[in-house]
């Protein structure tokens, strides 16, 4: 068996190894790197407080190993933070379940890293995943923020 490419006829074992690398890069060339972000500020937790907080998130999402990875700061709260996460699902000016707690330490800068499941990736992508960050004083959340792309 031959192939003919453009003008030029490859023996069976070239035009099968061609075929077959371009098949196995076929998934690689699927994959995507999606990066997001959020504008942390107390108008945005529902309720409104008076916080003088701010932040933002950066974040990215490797949609071939399911993996979220993100970096929050933020400056200005009432007291040292108590906790972080993202929350989901939820339209801005509404509240939702904690999807993934930050791990560790939520001193600024967070740094994390999460695995997704395909319904949380969903989620993400449809812009229904907040960030907020908790204190003493605000235990619903100080600071929050719609994760968009």
């Amino acid at each position: 068996m031959t192939l003919r490419l453009a003008n030029h006829t490859l023996g069976y074992g070239f035009g099968a190894l061609a075929l077959a690398a371009c098949l196995a890069a076929a998934p690689a060339a699927m994959a995507e790197t999606v990066a997001y972000k959020a504008s942390l500020k107390s108008a945005d937790e529902v309720p409104p407080n008076q916080s003088a907080g701010t932040g933002n998130v950066q974040a990215t999402y490797d949609t071939a190993t399911k993996q979220l990875t993100y970096t929050a700061t933020y400056s200005g709260l009432s007291g040292p933070a108590t906790a972080a996460h993202f929350h989901g699902p939820a339209d801005p000016g509404k509240n939702a379940d904690v999807a993934v707690g930050v791990q560790g330490s939520v001193a600024s800068p967070i740094k994390g890293t999460a695995t997704l499941t395909d319904a949380q990736a969903a989620d993400l992508a449809a812009v229904k995943w907040y960030f907020n960050v908790h204190t003493d004083a605000n235990k619903g959340g100080e600071i929050r923020g719609q994760v968009t792309k």
